[in-house]
């Protein structure tokens, strides 16, 4: 009897969270500003960890981050910081949670000058998704011309944990390129 579940990228193996986060939610272009924040704030966290590690914490940064609330996140002081060290939900690393506060006013400083989020990171693919073609996980890029020119312009604004390889996982994760594989039944859907 032939195997009845959909072809997908091979990286979410077995693991049910990052199957279900690969089939709904991986390379969907997102045009919110909330949720793109959310997307770098957990880009940055992953810096050095494996992608998996922060998937299980996505629950605890929503309630330690206040649902993402950027407003909320500017204001943090140093009293909230050292409440987030203590925060087992979350990866407790200082430079981190720093960015994550440093990121939400930067956020901020770029919508008082009239640029949203969304517009500014889409621009890096002139508002469209990238479409590769990528037919094995050895040809998919850690970074590219795009992540490295959008790592620039952030730092230039301010935002930190933003190097090319972030902004590339940013990226793929929130639709900016498509680098599901052409075998994947993901990659025509997105």
């Amino acid at each position: 009897m032939p195997d009845a579940r959909p072809r997908r990228c091979s990286w979410p193996g077995d693991d049910p969270r990052m199957i279900d986060y690969h089939d709904r939610v991986w390379g969907v272009p997102v045009h919110d500003d909330a949720t793109l924040f959310a997307f770098l704030l957990l880009d940055g966290a992953q810096a050095g960890l494996a992608w998996r590690t922060i998937l299980a914490r996505w629950d605890g940064y929503r309630q330690a981050f206040h649902g993402f609330d950027v407003e909320r996140i500017a204001r943090f002081g140093e009293r909230d910081v050292e409440r987030l060290l203590a925060d087992p939900r979350i990866i407790r690393n200082r430079a981190k949670v720093h960015s994550a506060v440093q990121n939400a006013r930067a956020t901020l400083a770029l919508r008082a000058q009239g640029e949203p989020l969304d517009a500014f990171l889409w621009r890096f693919v002139d508002g469209r998704p990238r479409r590769n073609r990528f037919r094995r996980d050895d040809e998919i890029p850690a970074e590219s011309e795009e992540s490295r020119a959008m790592s620039r312009a952030l730092k230039q604004r301010g935002f930190r944990f933003v190097g090319p390889t972030i902004c590339y996982a940013f990226m793929q994760s929130a639709g900016l390129v498509n680098d599901h594989l052409v075998s994947c039944f993901r990659y025509r859907e997105v």
